[in-house]
C-alpha cells in the first residue's frame, strides 16, 4: 500500500509519511515537526512546588541532553532520594524533554513523590532510526556514572541530593519501550561498567510495541476522544524509526517474537511496573507483555486504567484540567496521587524501603508491590 502523496502547500513536493499535526517527511529526507506541544524552559516552574530544574549536556557531539529536577526541601525525612532516569514517548520520531507536558508532570513527580529525576532527551527517527534512541539512553546512563565518579562541581548540586544506589528506570510509550530495552541491555553486559549505579527498578507507561500479526485490541479497540495512538500512527511510527527493510516483528518493535519470550528468563531483570489503558490499542500487547515476564520468573505488576485511551495523560494534560486537580503529568496525578501517580509513589515507596507509616498511606496497593527486588549492576 503506497503512503505516498502530493502536497499543494509545498510546490509539489512528495509526502512519503505522515502523522497528522505531529509529524511529516517529504522526499528528499525533509522532516517537518509542527509545533504542537509548546517547548518551555528549563525555570518555567512555579515557586511554590519547591523544585529546581536545570537542563544539562550529557554528549556535545551527539547533542544529548537531559533536563534534572531536584525537590529543594528535604523530602519525608530522607536524606538521599531515589534516582529516576525517565524517557519520553512520541513514537520515537516526536517529542522532547523541553515539552510542557513533560516539564510539568516531571516536576510534579519529583515534587511529590521525592526523587531526583533525570528526563533523557534523545534523537528522533527518521532522521535517526533505531538502534539510535537505545544508544543515546545507554550513554546517558555510563553519563551519569561517570558524573558519580568525578563529581564535578557543576553537577554537585542534583548529585550530591541522590542515591545512585536507587535507581529506576522509567518512561511512556516509545520511552517506555527504551526503558525496557536499555534493562535488557544492563542484564545482559558487564554491569561493573555501570558502578556505582545500583537498579532498583523499572516503570513502563503504555510501552510502545508492536507486531505483524495484528492483535484484537488492535483490530477492534474504540478509541476515546482522548487518545494519541491510532493503528495507522502506530503503522507510521514503526516504519519511520525500525532500520529500513525491518519488519513490525523485529525485536526491537517485538520483544517476544523470533525467540524473545524464550530469552526472558535468562535477564536479570528487577521488578517491573506496567501501566496500560484500557481503551488503548496496545492493551492486548502489553497484557502479553506482562504476562510473558511472569511466567518466565519476573516480578510484575500490571496496573489497568479503565476508560482511557493511549497517552490519555498526555492529552489532559494540554486541556489543563484532571478532574478536580490541574496537575500536568505522565502517567497522570488525575487526583493528588491517583492513577497512574498512585502507583509511582507507591512503588517508589516500597522499592525504597520507606517506613511503614508511609506505606500505610497508599493502602491495599500497598500489599500487592509488598515483595520488590532488585538488581545490581555489578
Amino acid at each position: 500500500m503506497s503512503h505516498i502523496h502530493k502536497d499543494k502547500s509545498h510546490q509539489g513536493r512528495v509526502i512519503l509519511e505522515e502523522v497528522p499535526g505531529l509529524i511529516r517527511v517529504y522526499d528528499e529526507e525533509h522532516v517537518e515537526r509542527p509545533q504542537i506541544v509548546p517547548n518551555v524552559p528549563c525555570n518555567a516552574l512555579a515557586f511554590e512546588l519547591g523544585v529546581t530544574a536545570k537542563d544539562v549536556t550529557m554528549d556535545k557531539h551527539t547533542s544529548l541532553w537531559a533536563r534534572i529536577y531536584v525537590p529543594n526541601t528535604n523530602h519525608a525525612g530522607k536524606h538521599l532520594l531515589p534516582l529516576l532516569v525517565y524517557f519520553h514517548g512520541g513514537g520515537f520520531c516526536v517529542g522532547s524533554a523541553s515539552w510542557n507536558c513533560y516539564h510539568e508532570f516531571l516536576a510534579n513527580l519529583a515534587a511529590k513523590v521525592g526523587c531526583v529525576i533525570v528526563s533523557v532527551n534523545y534523537r528522533l527517527a527518521p532522521e535517526n532510526r533505531l538502534p539510535v534512541a537505545y544508544e543515546d539512553g545507554f550513554n546517558a546512563m555510563t553519563w551519569i556514572k561517570q558524573q558519580a565518579l568525578n563529581v564535578p562541581s557543576d553537577q554537585k548540586w542534583w548529585l550530591n541530593k541522590c542515591n545512585l544506589s536507587n535507581l529506576f528506570l522509567a518512561g511512556d510509550s516509545a520511552g517506555a519501550n527504551l526503558a525496557h530495552h536499555i534493562a535488557t541491555r544492563l542484564s545482559t553486559c558487564d554491569f561493573s561498567l555501570l558502578k556505582p549505579l545500583f537498579l532498583k527498578g523499572i516503570i513502563l507507561i503504555q510501552p510502545f510495541f508492536g507486531g505483524e500479526s495484528r492483535t484484537m485490541s488492535e483490530k477492534h479497540a474504540t478509541q476515546p476522544p482522548i487518545s494519541a495512538l491510532t493503528l495507522s500512527s502506530s503503522d507510521t511510527y514503526w516504519r519511520l524509526s525500525l532500520p529500513l527493510g525491518a519488519s513490525r516483528d523485529h525485536p526491537w518493535c517485538n520483544p517476544l517474537a523470533r525467540g524473545g519470550a524464550a530469552k526472558l528468563s535468562d535477564l536479570r531483570l528487577p521488578k517491573t511496573l506496567v501501566c496500560i489503558s484500557e481503551l488503548d490499542i496496545l492493551k492486548d500487547r502489553n497484557l502479553e507483555f506482562c504476562s510473558t515476564l511472569s511466567a518466565a520468573g519476573k516480578k510484575v505488576e500490571t496496573v489497568i486504567h479503565k476508560g482511557v485511551g493511549h497517552a490519555f495523560q498526555i492529552l489532559s494534560c494540554l486541556k489543563l484540567f484532571l478532574g478536580a486537580v490541574q496537575v500536568c503529568c505522565v502517567g497522570c496525578f488525575v487526583t493528588v496521587y491517583g492513577q497512574v501517580g498512585l502507583h509511582l509513589a507507591a512503588f517508589y515507596i516500597l522499592c525504597n524501603e520507606m517506613e511503614t507509616s508511609i506505606a500505610k498511606r497508599i493502602g491495599g496497593l500497598a500489599l500487592n508491590l509488598s515483595h520488590s527486588v532488585s538488581v545490581k549492576l555489578h
